[in-house]
């Protein structure tokens, strides 16, 4: 839990123990003015508000429990039982809306005598006031942790604002002359519970049953629609998990990209979520996509890549109407030309089926010489020689000048070199490689110990 979460996490405790300290305060005021007075309606009240004590309890206690860290038990936290103690609250609520009720039915026939004096009167305008400052309190908490317990709450005591003003003018009317009222007012009282209880448990099974929050996955889409390298959404589950809303996110990526750019558009998404929606937790997996724009280079390439194959001079070529690939399959050199050959041959199967058959595949297979060779510097005096001789063949060509990080190797008997060289920067690299090659040629035709030179060519 980071410093961000515990003083959320610290936030809710306080709210949660405000608003028990607050309901066990008004439940005693308003019992006891509803037993002086007789007041069936603040009597009503009073019950209503000794049931919010069993239950700000029990979301105190829920809130300490929901903020408890994932375990082997809970893999995905406690957060639900914030849900939980919701549900409780609303059965609660509907229980003590058909009490009330039913025993204000009873009374309407032949009402009391009520006592609508200034305790009675005190009781109900203290309670309005409290429940004024504990329902902002409570719905500002809730919005900033996304609780769903001090949601429920906030619910609650909007209810009960209303409620009380229904007492309120219960008592004025019943010390007006109209004995019934208190008795109306009570079932007014009720069916506002009732009410809250049920708005209450619409939203609390919601979250039990995981219910996706409503416009919340078209949002995420479009958000996602404005992130580089997304080329589309395969799937997305959403749910809410106490304050947070969590779930799963498949993302549609070019196959052709290598897995460090996928990580990266997969951090890109991340972070784009979390700016936007910072209680937000999603598992993100993504998915190779084949793309209208891959070139027939790039899909022959992407096949040998994932079987770990190494191939080049790769030759494409439209024949009517079938494409027509040659290449150079380099294999282990100790291989026998039956394993090699069986290697060529699921190579060219699995391009034929990238392609459908409409293509014909040919492979030339070379040894590929992975072996770790034992070498030393040559003597600096055939490095020297070996550096003017490039000098001197590179006044033969048009692109290429400047010879120099000659370096010659000896291994085995035979000789390694390397050179670096400078050339027009805008010339193409088809032009470049045919006139290094030529030198490479002319230096191993001058040096026969040479078994291979490497130029490496540097725009000027």
């Amino acid at each position: 839990m980071d410093v961000n979460e515990a003083e959320q996490a610290r936030a809710k405790r306080r709210t949660a123990l405000m608003s028990v300290s607050a309901s066990a305060g008004l439940t005693l005021m308003k019992l006891a003015a509803g037993a002086v007075s007789g007041s069936l309606a603040l009597i009503s009240e009073g019950a209503h508000n000794a049931v919010d004590v069993a239950a700000s309890g029990l979301t105190y206690f829920a809130v300490r429990l929901a903020d408890k860290p994932a375990d082997e038990g809970h893999p995905f936290g406690h957060a639900k039982i914030e849900a939980v103690a919701a549900l409780a609250q609303t059965a609660f609520l509907f229980l003590l809306s058909l009490g009330v009720a039913l025993m204000a039915v009873r009374r309407l026939g032949r009402p009391p005598e009520i006592a609508a004096d200034a305790f009675a009167f005190t009781a109900v305008l203290v309670s309005i006031v409290v429940d004024v400052f504990r329902w902002r309190a409570l719905r500002r908490v809730a919005r900033e942790t996304g609780s769903h317990a001090l949601e429920a709450d906030a619910l609650h005591y909007s209810g009960d604002l209303l409620a009380s003003g229904l007492v309120l003018v219960g008592l004025a009317a019943t010390r007006a002359g109209f004995p019934a009222a208190d008795s109306l007012a009570a079932i007014g009282v009720a069916v506002f519970i009732a009410v809250s209880g049920y708005r209450l448990g619409q939203s609390t099974i919601d979250a039990l049953l995981d219910a996706a929050p409503e416009g919340l996955a078209d949002d995420v889409r479009q958000a996602l629609a404005k992130v580089a390298g997304v080329e589309g959404v395969d799937y997305l589950r959403l749910r809410r998990n106490g304050g947070w809303t969590v779930g799963e996110l498949g993302l549609y990526v070019s196959r052709t990209l290598p897995l460090e750019d996928v990580e990266a558009i997969s951090e890109r998404v991340r972070v784009a979520l979390a700016r936007r929606w910072p209680r937000m937790r999603l598992t993100i997996a993504a998915n190779p996509l084949a793309l209208d724009d891959e070139t027939v280079l790039e899909r022959v390439q992407l096949i040998a890549a994932r079987r770990r194959l190494l191939v080049h001079h790769v030759t494409i070529q439209r024949v009517e109407q079938r494409i027509a690939v040659s290449l150079d399959l380099e294999v282990d050199g100790e291989m026998t030309l039956s394993a090699a050959h069986e290697v060529a041959s699921r190579l060219e199967q699995a391009i034929e089926a990238e392609f459908e058959g409409a293509i014909e595949v040919d492979t030339h297979i070379e040894p590929l010489d992975g072996r770790e060779l034992q070498g030393e510097d040559a003597d600096p005096a055939l490095t020297a020689q070996v550096k003017a001789c490039l000098n001197r063949h590179i006044e033969d060509y048009r692109l290429l000048r400047d010879v120099h990080h000659v370096r010659m190797r000896k291994s085995g008997g035979v000789y390694y070199g390397v050179f670096h060289c400078r050339a027009d920067h805008d010339a193409s690299v088809v032009s470049v490689h045919a006139e290094v090659d030529a030198l490479e040629r002319s230096a191993r035709a001058a040096f026969p110990m040479l078994l291979r030179i490497i130029g490496h060519a540097e725009p000027a």
